[in-house]
């Protein structure tokens, strides 16, 4: 955590087309842990009503949303959607958010559920949480890690 991000919880959104998984850190920051996956409605508005009552049952300070890069770390056509959507989810919360890269974190996410026997239809409706929780965790690090090498 720097000296320009409030103390607090931070909540983590892996922004699907059909669920929006959630996680959240702890107040320290240290630890991810998914919470919710919410069924995507065909108003975004009512989703990012949602979103912004989770940000506040959980007195949330930030919203971390991942953005799916290419491959090559170009921004694509699920990129651009997320990105609009983000410009959208700022004008809706009362906290900032920003977006991390999320390449790999379903994949990340996939893995460790089939490594603890979870069956793949039992994996459908978790499988966007955990997401969010490697996105939320990933980012988690690297402030982490940026907070011990700043001088």
């Amino acid at each position: 955590m720097n000296d320009a991000e409030p103390a607090g919880r931070v909540l983590g959104v892996d922004l699907g087309s059909r669920r929006i998984g959630v996680a959240v850190s702890d107040s320290r920051r240290s630890v991810a842990t998914g919470v919710r996956v919410l069924a995507r409605n065909a108003d975004r508005r009512v989703d990012h009503e949602a979103l912004a009552g989770i940000v506040d049952s959980y007195e949330a300070v930030m919203v971390v949303v991942g953005l799916p890069l290419s491959l090559s770390g170009a921004t694509g056509p699920a990129a651009g959607g997320v990105l609009e959507e983000v410009g959208q989810l700022r004008r809706a919360m009362k906290v900032p958010v920003e977006t991390v890269d999320e390449r790999y974190t379903t994949v990340v996410a996939s893995r460790a559920m089939r490594a603890t026997g979870r069956k793949a239809k039992a994996q459908r409706s978790a499988i966007d949480a955990a997401a969010a929780q490697v996105l939320l965790q990933g980012w988690l690090d690297r402030q982490a890690v940026a907070s011990r090498t700043a001088f």
